[in-house]
């Protein structure tokens, strides 16, 4: 079981950072932990290496306690305050379901950032287009995007039902527009959006995050349209970096590891351009 109180020891990060070297897996504390909506949890913990390198796109690992749980979960960074690092997931197993009940005070072993995230140095309108548990990279996104004068955001989010992330991404996103399973799915969403996307101030660039059919489709949406567009693809990635060879994707160069070559891909890598 997770440590009641959390007390440091040798300091991964420190010495990694002094040998000039990326830090392994470390020992942090939690400092919150949230449910937003049924089965969807916000975790916080604190790890200045993470917040102060990690980029929209990237994710974390985390490991269970449980010795017998050998490979770590993958989680997007959902936002960055100060020190703290959230991260925003579902509960699916019995590792996530540990995570579901850590609270603050209780100690969690983390490794990050890690992957390859989304390239936003254009000026643009970023339109943040996410699929249920595709939400976190997309609010980091927009959090970024919110300290920037030549670049806004446009969420436009796909729910089962339950809004859990509209709140949290108006605090930085300029537009906000969401759509449950009831009334249609993303592309409807963006099909309903396309005028003001294509005749705004500034030229439209998707990034998204969410389960690949969706991807596959948002892909197709902005090909025809001829606006450039990044996919964040979900994986069961074992280790993270690259040695397990669980998360290997088809591309148009080949298999690739999701892990290492991604998460972020154009349709165009992924063949997905035709």
């Amino acid at each position: 079981m997770p440590n009641a109180t959390f007390i440091p020891t040798f300091d991964v990060t420190a010495e990694a950072s002094r040998a000039g070297r990326f830090p392994g897996r470390r020992t942090v504390p939690v400092v919150d932990n949230r449910r937003l909506s049924d089965g969807i949890y916000r975790l916080t913990f604190r790890d200045s290496y993470i917040a102060g390198h990690a980029k929209p796109a990237q994710f974390v690992d985390l490991y269970s306690a449980d010795p017998t749980r050998l490979m770590p979960r993958p989680f997007g960074v959902s936002e960055i305050e100060g020190d703290d690092v959230s991260l925003i997931f579902a509960v699916v197993g019995k590792g996530t379901e540990e995570f579901s009940r850590l609270a603050a005070g209780d100690t969690v072993d983390v490794m990050g950032p890690l992957g390859r995230g989304f390239d936003m140095k254009a000026a643009a309108n970023y339109v943040l287009v996410a699929g249920g548990l595709g939400v976190p990279p997309l609010l980091y996104a927009a959090q970024k995007l919110a300290l920037r004068d030549d670049a806004t955001a446009t969420a436009a989010f796909g729910y089962r039902d339950e809004r859990f992330a509209d709140e949290l991404v108006a605090k930085y996103a300029e537009r906000v527009e969401s759509i449950t399973n009831a009334q249609g799915n993303v592309v409807d969403l963006l099909d309903s959006i396309e005028d003001s996307l294509v005749n705004g101030e500034l030229p439209p660039v998707i990034l998204s995050c969410g389960p690949m059919p969706m991807m596959r489709a948002v892909a197709s949406w902005a090909v025809v349209r001829d606006i450039p567009c990044q996919l964040s693809l979900e994986a069961r990635m074992g280790c993270g970096y690259g040695t397990c060879y669980v998360c290997v994707v088809d591309t148009a160069e080949g298999r690739q590891k999701v892990c290492v070559a991604g998460p972020v891909f154009t349709p165009e890598q992924l063949g997905w351009d035709k």
